[in-house]
């Protein structure tokens, strides 16, 4: 299967400068080159890991995104993250996968077995500590999603999404999603039609434009920033 090819999309008539997030305001991944791994490609659409399947191996997404997703009983889907270039995911506090994890786009990752790095860990400080950082990354957006979940409206909750979205990209001036409107409706908890009205209220209120359903130019990023802090 291929790799994805990053698509860099350059606006015809850029209407603000793009700012260069800080790095201490960005969602940093930690970094496990320590450890072996083998590289694979997944093509858009493929089902990487099911609910249940054994947690044998610990995933870092070198491109594409990757969304972690859990059915419910009643049919209704609620994802639960969304990792993008290099970013972790599948290391579970138990022995299987709590999650099913799909390819959004072409992806490739990294898998490093699970046992061989809590070995390592055991060995290395260094790795121990990196693994502690991707536990407690992981751990940090949980929480974040839960408030989310929890106590957001839906305009503070799309605010929040973009606002996390321009963070992990590293710009302020737009995002790029490369996934659905449904995928966003099945992370924030809300409907597709509250998911489309919503970012329509924000255009309409200048805070954003929509060049297309996936490219969002951001317009006021501080009334992003504070409906993220709401």
């Amino acid at each position: 299967m291929s790799v994805a090819t990053a698509r860099n999309y350059v606006p015809e008539s850029p209407r603000r400068t793009a700012q260069v997030i800080p790095a201490a305001h960005r969602f940093a991944a930690p970094d496990v080159s320590g450890l072996a791994g083998v590289v694979l490609h997944y093509a858009r659409g493929t089902e990487i890991v099911a609910e249940e399947d054994p947690a044998e191996y610990i995933y870092q997404v070198v491109e594409g995104t990757v969304r972690s997703c859990k059915l419910l009983s009643d049919g209704r889907r609620q994802i639960g993250a969304f990792a993008m270039a290099g970013d972790y995911f599948g290391l579970e506090a138990r022995a299987t996968h709590g999650y099913a994890a799909e390819a959004i786009t072409d992806v490739t990752l990294r898998l490093i077995n699970r046992n061989a790095a809590f070995t390592a860990a055991g060995q290395d400080p260094a790795i121990a500590r990196t693994l502690w950082e991707v536990t407690a990354k992981g751990l940090d957006a949980s929480q974040r999603h839960a408030l989310l979940l929890g106590r957001k409206t839906a305009l503070e909750k799309i605010g929040s999404f973009l606002q996390e979205m321009a963070e992990r990209q590293g710009c302020d001036a737009e995002v790029e999603l490369p996934m659905s409107r449904q995928d966003i409706a099945d992370y924030l908890g809300l409907t597709i039609e509250t998911v489309s009205r919503t970012m329509t209220q924000l255009e309409s209120a200048g805070t954003i434009c929509l060049e297309t359903s996936r490219h969002v130019l951001l317009r006021r990023p501080s009334e992003l920033a504070r409906l993220s802090l709401c």
